[in-house]
């Protein structure tokens, strides 16, 4: 999966829109296969990211859960200890 492109519902705090459109940037250029589209496709290319961003935080927004919020700062410890797990220990 892309690197922005994170679980973003049931967070607390909620996802901010810069974290919804980095996802959707994200999404936009994979199945692009552009990381900058040329000048000829650019207005396409950010019409497409920004019609993904309003889809996916409306699903964002509408979403609803029984569960309780996760926490960011937990889920980035867990995320840096999988990765410590299988990449080994970070260097300097």
């Amino acid at each position: 999966m892309c690197r922005n492109i994170r679980t973003l519902f049931n967070f607390e705090p909620a996802a901010t829109d810069d974290e919804v459109r980095a996802a959707s940037l994200q999404f936009v250029r994979k199945i692009s296969g552009f990381t900058r589209p040329s000048q000829a496709n650019a207005a396409a290319f950010d019409r497409a990211v920004a019609d993904v961003t309003h889809a996916a935080r409306t699903l964002v927004d509408a979403l609803t859960t029984s569960a309780a919020p996760r926490d960011r700062a937990v889920e980035a410890e867990r995320a840096r200890a999988r990765a410590e797990r299988r990449f080994g220990a970070a260097r300097d």
